[in-house]
């Protein structure tokens, strides 16, 4: 990424809360101008905190947070120019949805004839342009969220936090907000730092997702490169769902591992993270890529499965089997009338090619 490009840096940022334990481990991050960056991870991975220090809100126990090239360690959170969007909306119940917009034109010492102008602009765009006149309390939950959102936006700032903004919102709801808070995001170029714990929002929403475990990014890449390229086994079973299985590192060659299951039985996966010959590693394979009852002069090894269980879902089937000694392998099939020839209680072959299968590290 060009130096000019470069919206937002963390370079080498730790964060401790008592002196001992760190929370966020050395993070060295660049984010673009108008990039959609999601920190994805469980609970008490660090993302919160890494957003919280580029708030503001928690100071950096060392390193250095850059915005437009100068470093804002410094900076009280009011001065920094960013908009935050929380969980809990932080409406001030006493305003109406206008004066909560205008609250912040009005700290900065705006025109009232121009606070207004803007007021009814961000209110337009989030769809909520009749609702001035409400208080907070008077809105639904989604329609809460919509204003905690304009609020972030209304002056022009130029990068926007979001924490776990949509937790609060019931299924549909949030999906549709999703795809709303990705429009406007297109629609003004706005640079977006996202915190969620929801894998499936992260991969909609996002241009780039940070996956964090144990305050370390173990993988910052697109969407599909997260799920299509884990590059450990942390990120392989975090994003997306995914079939585990043991073995042991027979032959390394042209960038494959051979491998010999606990079972007994021998496939071959893509070396990603593996250590040498004689070494355990952990197989990843995601269930849309398995083939059932492949004609076998056309694969390279098949191995044994038995079918437990068949759960049909409408566009797919969803297949839970015994493979390699693991009773919860899933494979999902098509909706197509030659392919639900399955019986519970059969026994298959199953394989898959090399390349979409990855040898990584075993946790």
């Amino acid at each position: 990424m060009k130096t000019d490009d470069v919206h937002v840096s963390f370079k080498n940022v730790q964060k401790s809360y008592d002196g001992i334990k760190l929370v966020v481990k050395d993070l060295n991050l660049d984010i673009g101008r108008g990039e959609f960056v999601t920190m994805l991870g469980p609970s008490g991975s660090g993302k919160t905190t890494c957003l919280m220090m580029l708030a503001g809100f928690e100071p950096a126990t060392q390193g250095e947070i850059m915005f437009d090239g100068r470093s804002i360690n410094n900076i009280p959170p009011h001065k920094r120019g960013i908009g935050m969007v929380f969980q809990n909306y932080a409406l001030f119940p006493h305003m109406t949805v206008a004066q909560n917009l205008a609250f912040p034109l009005e700290v900065r010492k705006m025109e009232k004839a121009k606070i207004d102008e803007k007021v009814q602009h961000v209110l337009d765009m989030v769809e909520m342009g009749e609702f001035g006149d409400r208080r907070p309390a008077q809105l639904s939950g989604g329609q809460q969220q919509r204003i905690a959102l304009a609020r972030a936006l209304v002056f022009d700032a130029e990068l926007v936090l979001m924490d776990e903004p949509l937790g609060a919102l019931d299924k549909q709801l949030r999906e549709q907000m999703q795809y709303e808070i990705k429009n406007i995001h297109e629609q003004l170029g706005v640079s977006v730092v996202y915190v969620t714990h929801d894998q499936s929002e992260a991969l909609t929403m996002s241009d780039r997702i940070c996956v964090f475990n144990d305050g370390i990014i173990q993988q910052a890449a697109s969407p599909d490169d997260l799920y299509e390229r884990p590059e450990n086994s942390f990120v392989a079973q975090f994003i997306g769902e995914n079939n585990t299985l043991t073995g042991t590192i027979d032959t390394l060659h042209d960038g494959l591992a051979d491998v010999t299951l606990e079972s007994g039985e021998k496939v071959s996966a893509a070396a990603i993270k593996v250590g040498k010959v004689g070494e355990s590693t952990m197989l990843s394979v995601r269930p849309e890529r398995v083939i059932v009852n492949p004609d076998e002069s056309k694969v390279p090894f098949t191995i044994a499965g038995h079918v437990q269980k068949l759960i049909y879902l409408g566009d797919h089937i969803r297949c839970r089997m015994t493979v390699a000694g693991n009773d919860e392998f899933i494979i999902k099939m098509p909706n197509d009338s030659e392919d639900r020839l399955l019986a519970v209680g059969e026994d298959v072959r199953v394989s898959w090619k090399p390349e979409d299968c990855r040898a990584l590290d075993v946790i």
